[in-house]
């Protein structure tokens, strides 16, 4: 499962560079140094499948966004990323991967939700409440929450289902103190995220994040991606309107075809998940790169791309 954008192996070897592990998007390296490099592919997945068709350039938008992201959230939290231009990262690779810290992960999806979509809506109409926390009576499909919750997820390998988990058991598997951080930081992040974004004309309506253990210092730091299209719902807010699904920066644009009878595919079904037409790929790229736009304000084409060649 390695990425269309692949130095040989020959070259991987000669930059010290080894395979460890490649999620649904996310190929990851160990380096001759200790460090992780983390390559993010053109790879899409939805309702936890890998998609047989790419989406151009979202491995690069990703990764962008994710750096403008930690520079935002510096004075809140530390995290992984040691350099996203450093001269041991392959050319074919530029743009679309991050040197990081081999951090110790915390095995929790640390789920924030501002409003009322998603996984987090079918529980709430099943139960009245997500994760155990309980929600005041008739909320709607997009409505705002009184305020942010934290409502953590297993986290499941590649093809398994993330299953919303209450704070509890989340005690339970990390200890009470971890656990606490976890919700704390989690909401505190959120928040600063959620006004930064509706600053640029975007509601932040629920986002993922995954924290690790610095190996050497113990400090809880912020790894992964951050608040991108594939972790994070973001909406138009002029266009927001309770009561039915909202229109979106995000992939979710792929998993309303998925559902649609011009997919062909059933979600109870076995069968594996159809390639995306040309246009609805070009819809999918769009919303990420005017989610990348809209957010920082910078235009995309200016973001890293392969080296020029040394002149000779």
């Amino acid at each position: 499962m390695t990425s269309p954008e692949s130095p040989s192996a020959a070259d991987l070897e000669a930059a010290g560079l080894a395979h460890l592990h490649s999620g649904k998007v996310r190929d990851l390296y160990t380096t001759d140094t200790g460090h992780l490099l983390m390559v993010a592919s053109d790879r899409i997945s939805a309702y936890d499948f890998i998609l047989p068709t790419a989406i151009p350039d979202k491995g690069r938008i990703l990764t962008a966004m994710t750096v403008w992201w930690f520079q935002q959230l510096a004075d809140e939290i530390d995290n992984h990323l040691v350099s996203y231009d450093d001269d041991s990262i392959p050319d074919a690779w530029r743009g679309r991967a991050m040197l990081c810290t081999k951090l110790d992960m915390i095995a929790v999806e640390a789920v924030a939700r501002g409003y009322l979509t998603g996984g987090g809506l079918l529980e709430y109409r099943d139960t009245g409440a997500v994760c155990g926390i309980a929600l005041p009576a008739g909320l709607r499909d997009g409505d705002e929450l009184p305020e942010p919750i934290f409502t953590p997820a297993s986290k499941a390998e590649v093809g398994q289902h993330d299953e919303n988990v209450s704070y509890e058991a989340v005690v339970r598997q990390a200890g009470r103190k971890t656990a606490e951080q976890l919700r704390d930081l989690t909401l505190q992040i959120y928040a600063r995220a959620r006004d930064i974004a509706r600053a640029r004309g975007l509601l932040l309506a629920d986002t993922k994040f995954e924290f690790g253990r610095h190996p050497c210092t113990g400090e809880l730091l912020l790894g992964d991606e951050v608040l991108t299209p594939d972790s994070s719902r973001f909406w138009p807010a002029d266009q927001w309107e309770p009561g039915h699904p909202q229109p979106s920066y995000d992939k979710q644009y792929v998993r309303d075809w998925l559902t649609s009878p011009a997919s062909g595919w059933n979600r109870a079904s076995e069968r594996p998940l159809p390639p995306l037409p040309k246009e609805v790929v070009a819809a999918t790229r769009q919303r990420y790169l005017d989610a990348y736009e809209l957010l920082t304000g910078l235009r995309f084409d200016d973001w890293l791309g392969p080296k020029a060649p040394a002149s000779r």
